[in-house]
C-alpha cells in the first residue's frame, strides 16, 4: 500500500545532493574549498551537499564548474527541477490566485485518456458544480491568505471539466460516502451538486463508486490522489500536491485504487446512498 508521497520527493532532493556531493569528491574538493571556488560560505557548501538546501540551476552550474564536471550540470538541473517539482506547496502553486493553475492543467486533462480518481475529502474537481466550487476554493483562499480570484478560478475549473464531457476520456471515480455529507458549500449548493452527481454518473464514460462507510475493507481511507493514465498520480495533502511519476509508485497507487474499487458500490446502489444524503439535507 503507499507510502508517504513525501518520502519520494525527499529521495529524489537527496538523489541530487548524493551526485553533488560525489562530484566534490571526485574531484578531491572540501566542502570548504569548494565553497572558495564558487564564492560562497563555507555552510552553503553543507546544506547542499546534505540534501538540506535545495540548489539553483546557478548553483549546480557553480558547483560543476568548480569540479570540472561542466558536461554534468545539465543533466543534475534537470533532476533537481524534478525533485522540486514533485512536492510543491499550495502557497507556492497559488501566490497569486487558484486561476493560473487550473488554465495550466488544461493539457494534462486534455491528453489523459483514462482518469482514475479517489476522493476522500471533497469532491473531484471535474464533477464539481458552480456553487459547491465556489465554498470550496473561497474556503481554501481563506485558509491558506492567497490573493482571491475565486470567481476566475471557478470559470477556469468549469472550464477544465469540459473533458468529461469532451474527447475520448475514460472515468473511473471513487467516493467515501463521507465526501456526500461534508458542508464545504451552502445547503443550496451542495444539493445541485448531489443532484448534478445522479446526472453525471448515468454518462457512458463514466463509472462512479461509493465506498459505503460501513464497508469492510482492505486498504484505509488514503488522501485524496488523481492518476492521469498510468503516467502520474497527483496526491493532495494540506500543504501541497505532490506529483508522482515513478512507475513503481504509480503501480502502488493504481493497486490501492483497485483494492478500494472492490469496497465501493455502483448503479443502483450508489444512487439510493446519494439519494440519502440529499435527502439528509431537508
Amino acid at each position: 500500500m503507499p507510502t508517504s508521497p513525501l518520502s519520494s520527493a525527499q529521495a529524489a532532493r537527496a538523489a541530487v545532493a548524493a551526485r553533488l556531493h560525489g562530484l566534490m569528491k571526485d574531484a578531491g574538493l572540501s566542502g570548504h574549498e569548494l565553497a572558495v571556488r564558487c564564492g560562497w560560505h563555507k555552510a552553503k557548501s553543507s546544506r547542499i551537499a546534505r540534501g538540506i538546501t535545495p540548489p539553483s540551476d546557478a548553483d549546480i552550474r557553480a558547483w560543476c564548474s568548480a569540479c570540472g564536471a561542466t558536461e554534468q550540470a545539465a543533466d543534475l538541473i534537470a533532476a533537481s527541477r524534478n525533485a522540486e517539482s514533485m512536492y510543491v506547496e499550495w502557497k507556492q502553486i497559488h501566490q497569486d490566485g487558484m486561476r493560473r493553475v487550473h488554465e495550466q492543467t488544461v493539457p494534462l486533462y486534455q491528453r489523459t485518456r483514462s482518469f482514475r480518481v479517489y476522493a476522500s475529502n471533497v469532491m473531484p474537481g471535474m464533477l464539481q458544480t458552480a456553487g459547491y466550487a465556489t465554498g470550496l476554493l473561497q474556503s481554501i483562499t481563506t485558509f491558506q491568505g492567497t490573493p482571491n480570484d475565486v470567481a476566475d478560478a471557478v470559470q477556469a475549473r468549469l472550464d477544465r471539466s469540459r473533458v468529461i464531457r469532451e474527447g475520448e476520456h475514460r472515468f473511473a471515480l471513487l467516493l467515501e460516502e463521507t465526501v456526500l455529507y461534508y458542508r464545504v458549500c451552502d445547503e443550496t449548493a451542495m444539493a445541485e451538486q448531489l443532484e448534478h452527481l445522479l446526472t453525471v454518473m448515468t454518462r457512458p464514460n463514466v463509472s462512479l463508486g461509493v465506498i459505503p462507510a460501513t464497508a469492510g475493507r482492505t486498504v484505509w481511507p488514503l488522501e485524496a490522489f488523481y492518476a492521469f493514465d498510468d503516467r502520474q498520480v497527483a496526491v493532495e495533502t494540506l500543504t501541497a500536491e505532490i506529483n508522482l511519476t515513478t512507475p513503481g509508485e504509480i503501480r502502488t497507487y493504481l493497486r490501492a485504487f483497485a483494492e478500494l474499487s472492490h469496497t465501493a458500490v455502483r448503479g443502483q446502489a450508489s444512487r439510493a446512498l446519494i439519494t440519502k444524503a440529499l435527502a439528509a439535507l431537508e
